[in-house]
């Protein structure tokens, strides 16, 4: 499979049987890269009761469709659909597949990617293709943040990496767009899981999910405390926001896991990241360095965030938090 000229792939994303918005996100990426390539660009979508959902991403940019419609992809099993995925790129060999870095991608990728033998490259931030090599180049922040490394994979196809929700907005929608369907039938067996769906219970948060969220309002250990991080809920509500976490906040239990931003939790890429009383480690900057604006508050003065903030405030956290949530209450009162 090295060195193949086939076609550009995006992993569609299932939800509850919906097909997510960030599936209409990589084939934005995807479309840039089969048309640099001269390629066709497919989507693969896995799932049940899909197929018609599954015509609709023509409309936003995909020129065929691989899907696999079975009752026993309708709960989220990584092994059967990585077996679905080794399958598919086996037997048509595409030069690249791309998928977003949610918690589905960061599951699937790194077993498929063992399965194949075919490198892969992380939470990438921007995609093009080598107009001398036509091989994919990469580009994902290393070292803590701190420079942009432009990654290329050798060995066999096809390369693969994931990409960062919100990093690049869906093409416009086109009704009269058409796509090929493929229906695959997974082979004998490739349908017995290892594992088995108890049930699914939604965590209890304030707005999207932080890697889908425009504004995450986030606290650190300067917000002293537990029964605090129920101010910057309140915001967050006020504002239609989310709430984030350093990782010294979510080891104090002061905070879910689910909310933990950095290397160790989740990289974000909101419109606006404001944090509350978070010094800004290494590991922290990283996963929210890609925020289009940064607002920091820290009454420490060198706090490292300050290097990384668009708009830096030296103040005590929750003074300042308590101040603009009132002034953000009364402006919504008489909106």
């Amino acid at each position: 499979m090295s060195n193949t000229t086939g076609e550009v792939w995006t992993l569609a994303e299932v939800r509850d049987k919906e097909i997510h918005l960030v599936s209409r996100e990589l084939l934005a990426w995807g479309r840039e890269l089969a048309d640099d390539l001269g390629v066709p660009l497919a989507s693969v979508v896995i799932g049940s009761g899909i197929e018609d959902k599954a015509k609709n991403l023509a409309s936003y940019g995909a020129d065929k469709v691989y899907f696999a419609d079975e009752p026993e992809f309708e709960n989220f099993k990584p092994d059967i659909v990585v077996t679905m995925l080794e399958e598919l790129t086996e037997k048509y060999m595409p030069s690249v597949l791309i998928a977003s870095a949610t918690t589905q991608g960061r599951t699937v990728m790194p077993m498929l990617s063992a399965r194949l033998g075919c490198g892969l490259t992380a939470d990438c931030t921007e995609m093009k293709i080598d107009e001398k090599s036509k091989r994919l180049i990469q580009t994902r922040p290393a070292i803590g943040g701190n420079v942009m490394a432009d990654i290329k994979t050798k060995g066999r196809d096809p390369q693969m990496c994931t990409v960062r929700p919100k990093s690049k907005r869906p093409l416009m929608c086109d009704p009269s767009r058409k796509c090929e369907m493929i229906k695959e039938e997974p082979k004998k067996d490739a349908l017995n899981s290892l594992l088995a769906y108890i049930g699914f219970e939604p965590e209890h948060s304030v707005g999207l999910p932080l890697q889908e969220a425009e504004l995450i309002i986030a606290g650190g250990k300067g917000m002293k405390g537990a029964k605090n991080f129920a101010k910057l809920e309140e915001l967050a509500s006020l504002l239609g926001g989310s709430v984030g976490a350093s990782r010294a906040a979510v080891d104090l239990g002061w905070a879910p896991y689910s909310a933990q931003v950095g290397l160790s939790g989740k990289s974000v890429t909101p419109r606006i990241y404001l944090a509350f009383g978070i010094s800004g480690a290494v590991q922290h900057i990283a996963g929210m360095s890609g925020a289009e604006t940064i607002i920091a508050v820290n009454h420490d003065p060198e706090a490292p965030i300050f290097r990384v903030a668009d708009i830096s405030i030296q103040a005590d956290a929750m003074e300042f938090l308590t101040a603009l949530t009132e002034r953000v209450r009364e402006l919504v009162k008489h909106a």
